[in-house]
Formats: structure tokens, C-alpha cells, sequence
């Protein structure tokens, strides 16, 4: 497997291959595609569609799950929850050549990432986050510290609750990475909250 870097600064994670669509022509550089509640069928041709889409851009897209359909379609790089993580066949994934990331809550959680060789670790979430109910409390800026210590050089994503305001600090404290969802999703004009995202990224990578 060719050794592959940490996500972009910014990482955005959108739920269909429209979204792709959408984010693409502005420029973003990473992009995580997690598909729910469809289909296995659907969820193909969605993953099918975002990866010539992200091709055609120079953009790298993370396949979140579909650990079977990133092997059958070419992907490159995939995300995987714990429970994913658990289901996933990592042999054959490793075989593809696929790059794995892995969610993690806990020092457990991150054990058993560790122990599957990841390319990077996402910790979250870091503040409170309305996306869905979770059984972990706000991480905050001092777990990031933490994880920075353990898991050395490795990149690391931070994910949860994270705004432009908020994101230089999480930054500051180790992480590599700001995955977000609901501040893009749900802003009044998704594309202009985007372009504030990137005009920030590009001061950090400055």
C-alpha cells in the first residue's frame, strides 16, 4: 500500500454523491462520503458516482463503511467506525491496497485501532455535537493532547461540534484534521460556509 497522508485540514463529510457535486468545484481537497440508510445497491452506485466525480478533480474521497464496494470500485482510502471495524475484513481490505482510518471515543477504542494499522485515527467528539445522540461525553482540547502523545506521527482527525471559531484551537492542541458535518449541512448557504471553511484551511497550510 502506498503511504498516504492525513486527510486535508479541512475534511467535510457529505451523505451522497450530490454533495460531491456540490463541494468539488470549490475547491475542497479531502471529502469522507457516508452513505446511510440506503441500499447496498444504492450505496454503490452512490460510491460508484463520487469516486469518478472526486477523480476527475484531483480530490481524495474516504469511503465511509462500504468496506466491499471501496474493494469492488477502486477506492483508495476508507473510514471505519468501531462496530464497522469489527464486521470489516482487513485482510482483503490491505490486500486492495486500501488505506483504513478509524474512529475512536476511548482509550479502549484506540487500542484496537492502533492494533489494525491504520493510516490515521479520528477522535470526536470533541465538543458536543447534534448530528446524533452519542454515548460519549465532549472529548475536548485536552484528549486531543492526550491522543497526540500515544499515537506519535500518525495523523490524527478531530470530529464533533467543530466551527471556524472553534477550529484553530483543535488544530493547536495536535489534531491534523477537522472533520464537519453540521456546520456546512445545515448553514443557510452550504457553499458560502464552505468557502470560509477553505479560506481557513489555507492559513494553516500556509
Amino acid at each position: 500500500m502506498t503511504a498516504i497522508g492525513a486527510p486535508d485540514v479541512f475534511y467535510p463529510i457529505v451523505p451522497s454523491a450530490a454533495w460531491v457535486v456540490r463541494l468539488v468545484p470549490l475547491g475542497v481537497r479531502t471529502l469522507q462520503l457516508r452513505i446511510k440508510d440506503k441500499s447496498e445497491d444504492e450505496a454503490r452506485r452512490e460510491i460508484a458516482t463520487a469516486l469518478e466525480i472526486a477523480r476527475r478533480a484531483g480530490c481524495r474521497l474516504i469511503v465511509n463503511d462500504y468496506w466491499q464496494a471501496a474493494i469492488d470500485l477502486g477506492a483508495t482510502e476508507l473510514h471505519l467506525g468501531q462496530e464497522d471495524l469489527a464486521a470489516a475484513d482487513l485482510a482483503a481490505i490491505k490486500r486492495a491496497g486500501i488505506a483504513v482510518g478509524i474512529s475512536t471515543h476511548s482509550d479502549e477504542e484506540l487500542e484496537t485501532a492502533l492494533s489494525a494499522g491504520p493510516y490515521y485515527v479520528a477522535l470526536g467528539p470533541i465538543y458536543e455535537t447534534k448530528l446524533k445522540a452519542m454515548k460519549w461525553a465532549p472529548q475536548g482540547l485536552e484528549k486531543i493532547g492526550a491522543w497526540r502523545a500515544r499515537i506519535g506521527t500518525l495523523p490524527l482527525v478531530a470530529i464533533g461540534g467543530i466551527t471556524p471559531d472553534r477550529a484553530g484551537p483543535v488544530i493547536a492542541a495536535g489534531a491534523d484534521s477537522v472533520a464537519v458535518i453540521t456546520d456546512f449541512m445545515t448553514a443557510p448557504h452550504p457553499e458560502a460556509r464552505v468557502r470560509l471553511w477553505l479560506d481557513w484551511a489555507a492559513t494553516v497550510r500556509a
